[in-house]
């Protein structure tokens, strides 16, 4: 189970977009989609029917989720996250602080 959640603020960890941040767009079971990184060129046809252009587009395609961390918000690095059980409600929580982490939008 991914402790990543989509609207968290992760940091790359490895890779050529390693120490950069960004919002995660989405997750599936072990890739994940970063807002603004990891950007390939994709060539994209003109669509006559929606009146799409052609041409050269930059777009985000995904990394394995294992070479990004949960960035903590307190300490600006890159961190762990547990759960804990806080007034009856599951929670995550930062591995090296225990604050809750933020809830992703």
């Amino acid at each position: 189970m991914a402790k990543i959640k989509k609207g968290d603020t992760v940091i790359v960890i490895a890779g050529k977009e390693k120490g950069k941040q960004g919002t995660v767009l989405s997750v599936s079971e072990d890739r994940i989609l970063v807002e603004g990184l990891n950007l390939v060129t994709k060539h994209k046809k003109p669509n006559r029917v929606t009146g799409a252009e052609g041409g050269l587009v930059k777009q985000e395609a995904s990394l394995h989720i294992s070479n990004v961390a949960i960035l903590n918000a307190t300490t600006q690095k890159a961190d762990r996250v547990g759960y804990q059980t806080i007034d009856g409600v599951k929670t995550r929580v930062y591995k090296s602080n225990g604050e809750a982490v933020a809830v992703a939008k």
